[in-house]
């Protein structure tokens, strides 16, 4: 049997920002329910102990997230939440104390991704309100600010960071500027329990892509897999669309999904460094486990 370091697990495909970097889900429009998403953590249950509420969408839109918490706690999950932090004032109260929440991810780069964000110490401060409560439950913090480019350090986005990255350290009191200390692509910790890590923006994989020579390897169905909120399973969290469906948790079990043939193929392919599946010969992420 598969087992994973994580399972990815959409609970809405719905998303309150239009950020450049994230293309909108040509997707139907959806909300789990709480009774489907606590029938996908029994399937899952043999294969990991670790979900993450994401895929495409702001988890913290949906409604009932609270009792999702619950339910995985019931069911001795550990979750890790991806959010843009903007509706922490509404829902704070829904996350603050919850056991099975882990850690928290907060995507800093959507503020300067969707055009019309407006009052950056506003939402730096928002985000910084829950950490100070998130850590007394040792809540583990993840700032990142996946949004640097080649020329880095000449453009007008350095400065944007460094705005953002101006507010953390006054927050925390730092005795250094963290670009002194950062190497994109890993993190550095600022304080017990929070990080940062900065990093290049990347390309969603898109069958519009160009192809590569299907050479590498992947840790796809190897340290994840994914549930999308109809119940599509995907074989990693870049697969947004559901373009590599490899089953629907609501026609078979997930056990039988991940071992299935199109999944063994796409397994074994990259035990072989090959890419056998054509998103993933178009996948830009994939080339950072180099050949």
């Amino acid at each position: 049997m598969k087992t994973f370091k994580k399972v990815y697990i959409e609970i809405t495909s719905i998303c309150n920002l239009a950020c450049s970097f994230c293309p909108q889900t040509k997707r139907a429009k959806n909300f789990i329910d709480p009774e489907v998403f606590n029938n996908i953590l029994d399937q899952i249950k043999p294969h990991t102990k670790h979900i993450y509420l994401h895929v495409k969408g702001e988890p913290l839109l949906h409604p009932k997230i609270d009792l999702l918490l619950d339910s995985a706690h019931e069911k001795g999950f550990k979750v890790n939440i991806t959010t843009n932090g903007t509706l922490l004032p509404k829902t704070q109260h829904k996350l603050l104390g919850k056991p099975a929440l882990r850690q928290m991810n907060f995507s800093l780069h959507s503020f300067d991704g969707h055009e019309g964000s407006t009052d950056r110490e506003g939402y730096l401060g928002n985000v910084l309100s829950f950490v100070r409560e998130a850590v007394k439950h040792n809540v583990i913090i993840s700032f990142r600010l996946w949004n640097l480019t080649q020329d880095n350090f000449t453009n007008a986005q350095m400065n944007r960071n460094r705005e953002t990255l101006e507010v953390l350290e006054q927050e925390f009191n730092l005795d250094f500027r963290i670009e002194e200390k950062v190497v994109p692509g890993s993190g550095v910790k600022i304080a017990q329990n929070v990080y940062l890590n900065q990093d290049h923006e990347f390309q969603w994989p898109s069958l519009d892509a160009p192809e590569d020579d299907g050479k590498g390897f992947c840790h796809a169905l190897r340290s994840q897999a994914a549930v999308l909120v109809d119940g599509t399973v995907v074989p990693c969290c870049l697969d947004g669309e559901g373009v590599i469906n490899l089953g629907n948790v609501h026609e078979k079990s997930f056990s039988e999904i991940v071992d299935g043939e199109r999944a063994n193929n796409l397994f074994y392919g990259f035990s072989k460094r090959e890419a056998v599946e054509e998103l993933c010969r178009k996948c830009g992420y994939r080339q950072r486990f180099g050949a």
